[in-house]
């Protein structure tokens, strides 16, 4: 099957790496279509983080190819910089700004115009308004990743790299930072992320490959990978009662002193009493 080149926002062809004798890459294939979430699975040391460093510019491959947006990250790396945007592990975020402060100053870095517009509208965006002028010490992690996934889209980069986005924050907050991501891919950016949980890549990605060893040995969509396994047997589990099931049982669903009122759980231990 032939693959439409023009769609592709990022394609890599046997990549290999080395850090000494300690192999990263062993020779890597991947493409990502425009528009899409991509989802690098794997547990750590896999060489996750080798991959986006390699397509992001920051280290030069030993061997094969890659290109992203159309630029070759060996021969065009400036052209690919500014193709891009990578958010890392931990967020990138001065704690002593305040979070509209960090957006402009962002803003300004890149040389972007109205950077006071633009920081207003990603504030709007991401559901950080009312924290606009509140320092960024005083935020929560999920909106302090959020602020630096907000700074990541100044200039309006195609594609964006996120490096285990969630890493370290709360159930909460790691669905925050999971609906902003789904924002991006809804309106028009690539998306390629790295993470070790099978629950963030099964929520977001279109599709997902799992790299082990410096090797991707699975790639495919949620459902493609799911056809990788025997089909599922039904199995029947006797199901023992919760203590609320106990507790409303014995005192009754409102649970009022003397009141008789039984549940169906209570009416089940009725009749066993029988």
């Amino acid at each position: 099957m032939t693959t439409n080149t023009s769609a592709l926002a990022i394609s890599a062809r046997a990549v290999r790496k080395s850090f000494g004798d300690h192999v990263a890459l062993d020779g890597v294939d991947l493409t990502v279509t425009k528009g899409t979430i991509f989802a690098l699975l794997g547990p750590n040391g896999a060489g996750k983080t080798t991959v986006v460093n390699i397509l992001s510019t920051l280290l030069k491959p030993d061997a094969g190819t890659a290109t992203v947006n159309g630029f070759d990250v060996a021969t065009q790396p400036a052209d690919v910089r500014e193709s891009i945007s990578l958010t890392g592990q931990f967020a990138a975020v001065d704690e002593v700004l305040t979070g509209r402060e960090n957006l402009i100053l962002m803003a300004r870095l890149r040389r972007v115009k109205d950077a006071g517009q633009i920081a207003d509208d990603l504030l709007d965006r991401f559901q950080l308004t009312d924290a606009a002028k509140r320092r960024v010490a005083t935020y929560s992690g999920g909106m302090r990743r959020r602020l630096d996934i907000a700074m990541s889209l100044i200039g309006n980069p195609p594609v964006i790299f996120l490096d285990e986005p969630t890493t370290g924050l709360d159930p909460q907050a790691r669905i925050e930072v999971w609906n902003s991501v789904k924002k991006l891919a809804g309106q028009g950016t690539t998306v390629l992320l790295t993470t070790q949980y099978l629950d963030e890549a099964e929520q977001l990605a279109d599709r997902i490959a799992i790299l082990r060893q410096g090797r991707i040995i699975a790639n495919g969509t949620l459902a493609e990978l799911k056809q990788l396994l025997p089909p599922a047997k039904v199995e029947y589990v006797e199901k023992q009662p919760t203590l609320e099931e106990v507790f409303l049982a014995i005192v009754g669903a409102t649970g009022t002193d003397g009141d008789p009122t039984m549940t169906a759980a209570s009416a089940s231990t009725s009749k066993e009493q029988r």
